[in-house]
């Protein structure tokens, strides 16, 4: 049974893609340090499993993740603090997560070689579209410290890859949505605010554009990229999206709409700073050398995840009454608005 180490998989995208891949017959091992985004809750129905292995650490702890890559035979690097708001607030942690966190990964993947070492970036790299849609040769242009350290981990990954020969695959991601995400994200924001009769904050006027994917369209290709022959594609960079995109605004009007909910619940406040004006995914790669493409369309998908949120409103409004989202929720809307 190939055994396969996912960091961050108690998250949002972690603990989807750690589900599919034990269904896929993988024995799967958990590294997550549960910080505020990390829920064991999203992982408790594989804790009996035995195929299913959690350990609780950070990627930053050397003896730790040798011990782990001892043990298995493909990695995928998903651990990363990943809102771009907090890492305007607070963009010491994304440097020792996002930059060195991997960096230490690499290190250890050199010293204990793998079959195959997945990155899994963002989008957010690019910065603003200069051209659309966005493919894997557009410039990389962060517009934030979240997306910097990205950048500088993925430079790191290739540098690794040349350097060393290490099979690097490097995938980014569009934005990503569905079950479980943690309830700071836009469109998890957005459901619960609605579900409570709170307001939708709206950043400047709300026509950034952004594409979305499904969070199980992402599982399935990332299972495929575990697959691949890696000599094909190590060293190579993929992008991973709809190739659609949709505005804040016409997010928040679904789901009000869905919701049954007035537009009087949309409450617009100053922008945020180096906010990023449009994303949309050129995926031809990808459905060339895979053939893949996203099979859940975005007003499905939608519908899905807002069912569940109101399926599962013990699971959010616990994360909600913590003071680690009170905090945020005050720092980024209420104290500027």
């Amino acid at each position: 049974m190939v055994k396969i180490l996912i960091t961050g998989g108690a998250g949002f995208i972690g603990s989807h893609l750690t589900e599919e891949l034990i269904n896929h017959g993988y024995e799967v091992y958990v590294l997550d340090k549960l910080t505020y985004a990390g829920n064991i809750d999203n992982i408790k129905n594989l804790l009996s499993n035995k195929n299913f292995h959690f350990i609780r650490g950070d990627i930053n702890n050397k003896k730790l993740v040798k011990d782990l890559f001892k043990k298995v035979d493909k990695v995928i690097h998903l651990a990363a603090e990943t809102h771009i708001d907090r890492s305007l607030l607070n963009p010491d942690i994304f440097v020792k997560t996002d930059f060195l966190g991997t960096y230490n990964l690499l290190e250890i993947l050199k010293e204990y070689p793998k079959e195959r070492f997945l990155h899994i970036s963002t989008s957010e790299v690019y910065g603003t579209a200069t051209y659309s849609p966005i493919d894997e040769n557009h410039p990389l242009n962060p517009q934030s410290p979240y997306a910097a350290t990205k950048v500088g981990a993925e430079r790191l990954c290739y540098a690794y890859y040349t350097t060393y020969n290490l099979p690097i695959i490097i995938l980014r991601p569009f934005n990503i949505y569905g079950e479980r995400q943690y309830p700071e994200k836009l469109i998890p924001f957005f459901i619960t605010q609605a579900l409570e009769d709170k307001p939708l904050f709206i950043y400047g006027d709300g026509k950034n554009t952004r594409d979305y994917l499904y969070v199980k369209d992402l599982c399935e290709i990332l299972i495929k990229f575990l697959e691949v022959p890696i000599e094909k594609y190590q060293g190579k960079v993929f992008n991973i999206g709809s190739g659609k995109e949709y505005s804040v605004n016409e997010i928040a009007q679904q789901i009000l709409e869905y919701l049954k909910k007035p537009k009087s619940l949309l409450k617009y406040i100053t922008d945020r700073k180096g906010h990023v004006k449009r994303l949309i995914c050129d995926y031809s790669q990808v459905k060339k050398e895979l053939d893949w493409e996203p099979k859940i369309i975005f007003e499905e998908g939608l519908k899905k995840t807002i069912e569940w949120y109101k399926e599962n409103e013990a699971w959010w409004k616990k994360i909600k009454k913590r003071k680690v989202f009170r905090r945020f929720y005050y720092l980024n809307y209420i104290k500027r608005k």
